[in-house]
């Protein structure tokens, strides 16, 4: 590969626009074994927040995605492939790129929000059986009788 085609390539990679209009790919091999990266991340981000006992799961996908990426743009750096296998390592890290963006802009589950969230559905749950328990609808006292 000539030098100003490796520069070109970093350049791609490291603009701040690299991502816009492009897909998260659909499978990536990440440290020798296949990911399915898109079905990952839209079952993440479909939650609009990471629950606690994802939040682990989540962070060591983002840990392993920015290392990936970081081997792949040495490759390019040190110039070890061609241009047309430096296009395709490019192409896979902006798709990692675009993916990190994603698992990124998740907010956290914050841990006084989850117990909101349980406290409420126990609330719920504890007025369901009251109801049910006491004979209630929603309207109100149900009517027996002769």
């Amino acid at each position: 590969m000539q030098e100003y085609e490796r520069k070109q390539l970093l350049e791609r990679i490291d603009r701040e626009s690299s991502t816009l209009g492009v897909e998260i790919p659909e499978r990536i091999e990440i440290q020798g074994e296949e990911v399915r990266l898109r079905e990952f991340v839209f079952e993440i981000k479909r939650r609009e927040t990471v629950p606690a006992g994802e939040r682990d799961r989540v962070e060591r996908a983002k840990r392993n995605l920015r290392r990936e990426r970081l081997e792949r743009k040495e490759r390019i750096e040190e110039n070890e492939v061609s241009f047309e296998a430096g296009e395709e390592l490019a192409e896979a890290i902006v798709g990692i790129d675009r993916a990190l963006e994603a698992l990124e802009s998740l907010k956290p589950e914050s841990v006084e929000a989850e117990a909101k969230r349980q406290e409420t559905a126990d609330t719920k749950r504890w007025m369901d059986f009251l109801k049910k328990a006491l004979g209630h609808d929603d309207d109100g006292p149900q009517v027996r009788g002769p």
